[in-house]
């Protein structure tokens, strides 16, 4: 049999660490722990234990990315919407100058450092059109809605350009689209149909909504995908399991030409699931599970790269979980098994 040196054309290396960016296929003896390790890539996506966070909500909000997020808003006991806000860096949290309205279930979009927030479920006074910008330190209200809603999908690169869309009651959501060019709200291309659901999107003129539930409803869950060129929606291809309340949050780097991700949320009355579904631009495809299934928790990041924080499992939970895609490095530790 021919030697790894033979094959290769080098030893094996003999390492008191690992190290700090292995080539994929490189192999190493680390003699610390005393077994040979090597490079290589993942073949699936998965979730891992974050940090919790500082406070347990259900309706929580996210922006951002998995390691440079801004979580904000929810609902603590029930009816007890909070002003929480709070920076999450991928390894440590960090609580920041609070909303100056309670609120859940809000229409967003921007990075940690520039952010919109709009409407929600407020204390008081109910469903509102508020709308509220972060600068990196700050919470400002500045101009409502032209329609209250809660439960709609937001878009944009930062608080000076974006779009907020869908959203609203049972038994007649709303099919409104409004765009933000940092000062006022201007109408948008309306909604195929009126739906409140999930979102994806880092730009004004590439914004993905999905999930359900839609008109007529019940039933209060759906598959539907609708993607926005700035102009005009169109119905792409379909989620592969109808759902509803998932993670509420528009994230950098995903959007509808890729990048979006959903996961958990509920198929039906008390059907409380943990999958998790990738979006390529064209069609979505099933992925790893999370490891707390759960429903109306913060989300940020992208398909490849993704956040959930807090949410109801029941009951409200802290937890934070990250999402890593196919591809990204991996070590292995060979066994003799």
């Amino acid at each position: 049999m021919a030697s790894y040196k033979e094959i290769f054309g080098t030893n094996i290396e003999v390492l008191a660490s690992d190290p700090a960016n292995p080539v994929t296929g490189q192999v190493w003896y680390n003699s610390t722990d005393n077994v040979v390790k090597g490079a290589a890539l993942t073949t699936a996506g998965a979730w891992a234990t974050g940090t919790d966070s500082p406070y347990a909500a259900t309706g929580v909000n996210g922006v951002g990315s998995q390691t440079s997020a801004l979580i904000f808003g929810g609902e603590g006991p029930p009816g007890g919407e909070v002003t929480t806000s709070v920076l999450y860096n991928g390894t440590t949290w960090t609580t920041t100058a609070s909303l100056n309205e309670q609120m859940q279930l809000g229409l967003n979009f921007g990075t940690s450092t520039s952010a919109l927030a709009a409407g929600g479920e407020r204390t008081p006074p109910g469903v509102s059109g508020k709308t509220e910008l972060w600068n990196g330190t700050s919470w400002t209200e500045t101009t409502d809605l032209s329609t209250a809603r809660r439960n709609g999908g937001g878009s944009g690169a930062d608080s000076t350009s974006g779009v907020v869309f869908g959203g609203g009651e049972h038994p007649s959501y709303s099919t409104s689209t409004e765009e933000w060019n940092g000062s006022v709200w201007t109408s948008g291309g309306s909604l195929p149909n009126g739906q409140a659901g999930s979102s994806a999107g880092d730009s004004a003129t590439a914004a993905l909504f999905f999930g359900g539930p839609e008109n007529p409803s019940p039933p209060y869950v759906a598959s539907t995908t609708v993607s926005y060129n700035g102009t005009s929606w169109t119905a792409v291809n379909s989620m592969n399991t109808a759902r509803r309340i998932g993670p509420r949050g528009a994230s950098v780097g995903a959007n509808s030409s890729d990048g979006a991700w959903y996961a958990g949320g509920l198929t039906g009355p008390g059907a409380l699931v943990g999958s998790t579904e990738l979006w390529n631009g064209t069609s979505w495809s099933e992925d790893g599970d999370m490891n707390t299934a759960r429903y109306n928790g913060g989300g940020a990041g992208n398909s490849s790269s993704a956040l959930y924080v807090a949410g109801n499992a029941p009951p409200n939970s802290a937890a934070t979980e990250e999402f890593t895609g196919a591809g990204a490095p991996l070590t292995v530790t060979f066994t003799d098994s």
